[in-house]
């Protein structure tokens, strides 16, 4: 599903427009990835939580020629499923 498919269901499902439905999908996705780039975590009960990790630096390989180099430390974005996703896409019932 893409995002434009995405709209389509959220206005089906809520009885929203379509214009509706895609601003509140772009409001959730830019509150999401602004409160985890504060460092901060979003939980959506029965969803999943959204944060941010840190990735410690480590040695890499560069594929090309072999030479051994440093991957420096970076922050990421991480999803845990929460409890009701897992079991939705598991197919057994909570």
């Amino acid at each position: 599903m893409n995002k434009s498919e995405m709209i389509e269901a959220i206005a089906a499902r809520s009885e929203l427009s379509k214009a509706a439905s895609a601003k509140a999908l772009d409001a959730m996705i830019e509150t999401i990835m602004d409160t985890v780039a504060q460092g901060e975590t979003v939980t959506l009960v029965g969803f999943g939580s959204f944060k941010s990790s840190a990735r410690a630096s480590r040695e890499g390989k560069n594929p090309k020629t072999g030479a051994r180099i440093v991957i420096p430390q970076t922050i990421v974005p991480k999803f845990a499923a929460g409890a009701g996703f897992k079991s939705r896409v598991s197919g057994r019932p909570d």
